[in-house]
């Protein structure tokens, strides 16, 4: 009897799993937290303990994406790696890195470009910005270190039409690096990382910028 619910349990994990990756594809929700706990929702369960994690719900998107979208969705990444490559250029002197959906190749038509700048002066960004006369939005987000949480400075810019988030972050958290995967696979890439992604492609990179 154990056996069988223990596989039920499994089964219902992969599906809010499926379910999640649907609404991520489909339907523009942007992070893992919040499309498992609406599809778990969808499915009326209320066991936490039964919930995928990340990485299986990653796994289910790329499943899904690979079935169901494999013509459209390689477009919109290259797109997406595109105006990061433009953007990440432009705010060199703030060592950007490009993370997230992007870089994993993930990324939906609803995605934006997630990108961390490393400065001690939030202010000389916010100068930066204003001396190029571009429009951008100021805004936060709770980034936790160690035991304790902080609310960090996000840039907000709209590039063709792409919302390109910037997270704000010190030297210190740079150093400290991104959390390793049990897959292995980089969080985090440089703009020449980025690059040689967009040439596997048949991408020419030029000298130029946005």
């Amino acid at each position: 009897m154990a056996k069988a619910r223990s596989r039920r349990d499994v089964n219902l994990r992969l599906r809010i799993a499926y379910m999640a990756a649907r609404l991520m594809a489909e339907d523009g929700v942007a992070d893992y937290g919040t499309a498992k706990w609406k599809a778990a929702r969808q499915a009326g369960l209320s066991d936490a303990n039964l919930l995928p994690d990340n990485d299986e719900i990653e796994s289910a998107l790329r499943e899904y994406q690979s079935l169901y979208q494999k013509d459209e969705q390689p477009g919109h990444v290259r797109h997406l790696r595109e105006v990061a490559v433009r953007v990440m250029r432009d705010f060199a002197a703030f060592r950007p890195v490009l993370v997230g959906s992007v870089l994993a190749g993930t990324a939906t038509q609803f995605s934006d470009v997630n990108l961390q700048l490393f400065t001690d002066d939030p202010k000389a960004l916010t100068m930066f910005l204003l001396n190029r006369r571009a429009r951008f939005e100021e805004t936060s987000r709770r980034l936790r270190r160690g035991d304790q949480s902080h609310d960090v400075p996000q840039i907000l810019l709209d590039v063709d039409g792409v919302t390109v988030t910037m997270t704000v972050l010190t030297p210190d958290d740079e150093r400290a690096g991104a959390r390793p995967r049990a897959s292995e696979e980089p969080q985090r890439a440089r703009l020449a990382e980025v690059e040689a992604l967009l040439q596997r492609d048949g991408w020419t990179p030029d000298s130029g910028g946005s």
